[in-house]
């Protein structure tokens, strides 16, 4: 089940990523290419939060409007933190509905589990009721907590134009007047509020499968060990 899971996530994230090739051109295609290559080299992953590094204590909206206190939930047991771009974003909403589907396997593992992104709380109520979340989906306001781990970043002048062309208007949808983005993450905290392990990958086709998250809370030192032969280490774990 869980080798089925995780590449229905990616079968599904890469035969977008050709369908959309296909439909922009080359052209597009490698502005993108290139602008994620410049992202990767720019230094920020030199700055990210890594395993080790505390939660900062921050209380983000969910979307209905009301603080939820990210330490608080981290106190009563692990915390899994998925960072998103935007309900706007083709990649992200397969990947809020993956976990949605192992949703109750979070809940045996004792973790909370809180999707993050740095839109309103509106349209974050949009994304969730179109995704059927049954987890909290909570706004980033003014990109705090993306700034706190280090992932957050301004958009290039060519993205920017080419997200206009396209009908993004970010510094709408988040509210703060800013071209600007998270990186898609994913945090593992350890009970209490420490960074269990962080996935960070510049590249927002790539996403971390619920499927490896479980995996990672198998081995913190509540859980029973994994089998070697299910331990697993993608690309962008940090």
């Amino acid at each position: 089940m869980t080798a089925q899971t995780h590449a229905s996530l990616k079968t599904e994230l890469d035969a977008f990523r050709e369908g959309w090739t296909r439909r922009v051109g080359a052209e597009t295609a490698t502005l993108v290419a290139q602008d994620i290559e410049n992202l990767r080299q720019s230094g920020l992953l030199d700055r990210v939060a890594r395993a080790g590094s505390p939660i900062p204590a921050l209380r983000l909206p969910n979307a209905a409007g009301d603080p939820v206190d990210l330490r608080a939930l981290a106190e009563s047991g692990p915390l899994v933190i998925v960072f998103y771009r935007g309900g706007w974003c083709p990649y992200c909403n397969p990947e809020l509905r993956s976990y949605q589907k192992r949703l109750a396997d979070f809940a045996s593992r004792g973790a909370t589990l809180v999707a993050v992104s740095p839109e309103t709380p509106d349209d974050t109520l949009d994304t969730a009721e179109k995704n059927g979340l049954a987890f909290p989906a909570l706004s980033d306001v003014a990109g705090r907590l993306a700034d706190a781990l280090g992932i957050r970043f301004r958009l290039s002048p060519e993205i920017e134009a080419l997200y206009r062309q396209f009908g993004h208007d970010l510094p709408a949808r988040n509210g703060d007047g800013e071209w600007s983005l998270p990186v898609p993450a994913t945090f593992v905290v350890e009970r209490g509020g420490t960074i269990a392990a962080a996935f960070v990958d510049p590249d927002y086709r790539h996403r971390f499968d619920p499927a490896d998250a479980l995996a990672v809370l198998a081995q913190l030192p509540s859980a029973a060990p994994l089998q070697s032969d299910e331990i697993r280490r993608p690309h962008g774990f940090r």
